[in-house]
């Protein structure tokens, strides 16, 4: 992991500890290209963790959102699932 992403786990790890009493209901976002494939893998990160998870394709089919409403036990369990998923090819965390 380069520095900048080190820093930015850090830095949201720092903030997540300080707004939020844990555990907590958390709500991921990402945006991947349309990929069955690559939404199993998500919906499978997030098996039996009573994850709510709805898909949404753009217009032009091209990319999919994905919203994972779960319970989360600490500020860095959710910095271990982005990094889990992020070595989905073409992912974006918001």
């Amino acid at each position: 992991m380069d520095k900048k992403t080190e820093d930015f786990y850090k830095r949201l790890k720092q903030e997540l500890i300080d707004s939020t009493t844990w555990p907590s209901v958390y709500l991921f976002k990402f945006i991947i290209p349309t990929d069955p494939n690559k939404i199993i893998i998500i919906e499978d990160s997030f098996n039996n963790m009573g994850a709510v998870i709805q898909t949404h394709k753009s217009k032009n089919g091209k990319y999919t959102s994905v919203s994972v409403n779960t319970t989360m036990n600490s500020a860095q369990a959710v910095i271990d699932k982005y990094q889990e998923l992020s070595v989905i090819e073409g992912i974006i965390s918001l």
